[in-house]
């Protein structure tokens, strides 16, 4: 389908498909295979200022919004799910500065971030804080004119290459939820180090792993808004990301769908073309229609999150859902098409399979987007008679 985008939004979707291209494709069964961090890659955008683009202009940024993003990520995601992962996983990083920072926090952290020059991450999930983000344990006690952090973030996607942390922890252990708060903590912090970096099974161009906190004392200045404004802050954060995750899955579809249609044009078996074949026919014509759908409630999000509606979890619950369910679903169904090809290391798509299951787990599982999208309906509905 053809989207109307305006002379600044084609150019982005330009770059980010030229990076993808030129940069991204050529390096990313390497950068898979030795699980390495794409940091030249994330230069190359920063030098073609897509860090910036949802960054308000007197910040350093481009002043663009949701949609702009979102063209750019799924460009980079049709290139590699896990470049893509490290490139979103610094804006997620960022809005909590941007959302709830005060104007010396947005003017100290966020050009940095808006050129690149460096990356941002977010620490929330624990060991034992994952579904149920209430049961962080991490604490912050206010100690004169500054906060001791203590505890382990766990599954933190940048940990250790980013320079810019916002971190969630416990300032009222008592509150519960209702106690945490969000801060600013800086790599080389006292304090602050980085724990084992995970082995996983997909997007392994991105970097995971442990953030670890032994009275790491940071100025109070780095409070984000107020105390006990902690899951407001990470719960908003995640609103705005999640429409960044079903642009992700879109991306990485569209590549599995493009590998998939090559080779079935390609393949003969019963000399004729693959594609020829109705089972295999309709297999593609499903998983066009599928990413379709997907794409079109993405782009309607992203462009209703621009209009500064008051709420809007509901409808980033259902892209994040709907569209990672989706790639999971097309990845599979491209390697079936590919057959034992597929399965092999020499053809992409066995690892836009594996990269895709991370989709429907990370920034809250489908289920839990699921159980968000329920109770809002619960809510407008009003009460059961």
């Amino acid at each position: 389908m053809i989207y109307p985008l305006t002379e600044e939004q084609q150019m982005i979707k330009e770059v980010a498909r030229r990076i993808a291209e030129e940069k991204i494709v050529p390096q990313r069964a390497e950068l898979d295979e030795k699980e390495e961090f794409p940091r030249e890659i994330l230069k190359e955008m920063a030098r073609s200022d897509l860090f910036g683009i949802s960054i308000p202009e007197e910040y350093g940024g481009l002043g663009f919004g949701s949609f702009e993003n979102c063209l750019a990520v799924e460009q980079i995601a049709w290139g590699c799910a896990g470049v893509a992962t490290s490139f979103a996983a610094s804006g997620l990083g960022a809005y909590p500065i941007l959302l709830f920072g005060n104007e010396d926090q947005k003017q100290t952290y966020l050009p940095q971030i808006a050129s690149g020059e460096k990356l941002a991450a977010f620490g929330l999930t624990e060991a034992n804080a994952g579904s149920d983000a209430g049961g962080i344990q991490t604490t912050a006690v206010k100690d004169g004119d500054s906060y001791i952090l203590n505890g382990t973030k766990q599954w933190i996607t940048n940990a250790g290459e980013a320079d810019i942390y916002t971190i969630i922890a416990l300032t009222d252990k008592k509150r519960g939820p209702r106690g945490a708060s969000a801060f600013i903590v800086e790599k080389g912090d006292p304090g602050f180090s980085f724990g084992k970096k995970e082995k996983k099974m997909g997007i392994r161009a991105s970097t995971t792993g442990e953030l670890v906190f032994e009275d790491c004392r940071i100025p109070k200045e780095r409070l984000l808004g107020k105390e006990g404004m902690g899951f407001i802050i990470a719960l908003r954060t995640l609103d705005y990301a999640r429409p960044g995750v079903g642009a992700l899955a879109v991306g990485l579809a569209q590549a599995a769908l493009d590998e998939a249609v090559k080779f079935a044009k390609q393949r003969k078996q019963f000399g004729q073309a693959i594609i020829g074949f109705q089972a295999v026919g309709h297999i593609l014509a499903d998983i066009a229609t599928q990413l379709e759908a997907a794409r079109a409630l993405t782009y309607a999000v992203c462009k209703y999150i621009d209009t500064k509606p008051r709420d809007f979890s509901k409808y980033a619950a259902m892209v994040k859902l709907f569209a990672s369910d989706m790639a999971m679903k097309v990845t599979t169904d491209a390697l079936q098409v590919l057959g034992g090809h597929g399965y092999m290391k020499d053809y992409p798509v066995e690892k836009m399979m594996r990269d895709a299951k991370i989709l429907q787990i990370y920034e809250g599982t489908n289920q839990i987007q699921r159980n968000v999208i329920a109770q809002i309906l619960n809510k407008e509905y009003g009460k059961a008679k």
